[in-house]
């Protein structure tokens, strides 16, 4: 599964595009005025792509990536991800939902209108750490996405503005920062797969123990030339991108199951309850035992 960046082409008369899926995030149709056209859809997968994109989460859940970060998601998620921020939805079972999408190069026309400049800068400044939006501005957001997928023409585009300007002064409260530091994926294409590779095998096999050694024949890299491009393209080490795997898969057994947290720990990749404890409440500031009763009283 090699990562891809994905080459979105906007039609000359348009500003964006509106995408809605069903049931998989690789399954996805093109809407505009009601109409749709499918597309193949990248989703499914480590990509990145010059757009800026915002995706919401309408009905499902899984595990978000977005640049260094991992996270838990579920139905309501909205996401702002900036420019060649590395991203990927891993489903839990099918998901319904939509994503918009644009690109405003510095000889875009949105440019030139005065009012427009200091806000939409600073939105994509954010956005390279990929924002997670919440509260009434999530809502809002949500509802304009909605009626996007209906409109054409001009009030197609001034549905578009309201919704940029929604997001620009969304108070600081309602989002999110989800990177530890502005991202944008680089390196040569060959690299990219082979750390893509590298990221599949991890997903699939994170129950399993799992030791370098084994990745570096799927990426043709020696030891040190490995941790330096993992590092580049996935923000973090394999050693803490394969434990931060873990941790999340084990998050949702504690909400979604009553099995006791170690056989939870053992069945993930863990197999030192007293390093996954400390491991655990180092990331998330608690116990599992305590992950377990917060997430079942909210």
């Amino acid at each position: 599964m090699p990562v891809q960046r994905e080459d979105i082409r906007l039609a000359p008369d348009e500003t964006f595009r509106l995408l809605r899926w069903t049931r998989s995030v690789d399954r996805v149709s093109v809407i505009r005025g009601g109409v749709a056209r499918a597309i193949q859809g990248q989703g499914d997968h480590w990509h990145y792509h010059r757009a800026t994109e915002l995706t919401l989460i309408q009905r499902g859940s899984g595990t978000r990536f977005v640049a260094d970060h991992i996270e838990l998601f579920d139905s309501g998620d909205l996401v702002l991800i900036g420019a060649n921020v590395p991203h990927y939805w891993h489903q839990h079972g099918n998901s319904t939902g939509m994503s918009l999408q644009w690109d405003f190069p510095m000889e875009h026309g949105v440019w030139s209108f005065g009012e427009a400049v200091e806000p939409l800068r600073t939105l994509a400044t954010k956005a390279q750490r990929g924002l997670h939006l919440r509260g009434e501005t999530a809502r809002t957001a949500a509802e304009l996405m909605g009626e996007l997928q209906h409109l054409n023409g001009l009030p197609r585009l001034v549905a578009f503005l309201k919704l940029m300007s929604l997001l620009a002064s969304a108070p600081t409260r309602e989002m999110r920062a989800l990177a530890a530091r502005p991202f944008a994926l680089d390196g040569t294409a060959e690299q990219q797969d082979a750390i893509q590779r590298a990221v599949s095998y991890i997903l699939a096999h994170y129950r399993e123990p799992i030791r370098l050694d084994a990745l570096l024949p799927l990426t043709g890299m020696s030891r040190a030339t490995f941790a330096r491009q993992f590092h580049r393209h996935a923000g973090k080490s394999f050693s803490t991108f394969l434990n931060q795997v873990r941790l999340q898969a084990v998050c949702r057994a504690l909400r979604e199951t009553g099995e006791p947290i170690s056989a939870i720990a053992f069945g993930n990749g863990f197999n030192q309850l007293s390093f996954f404890n400390r491991l655990f409440r180092r990331e998330f500031g608690i116990s599992p035992g305590e992950y377990r009763s917060r997430a079942l009283a909210g």
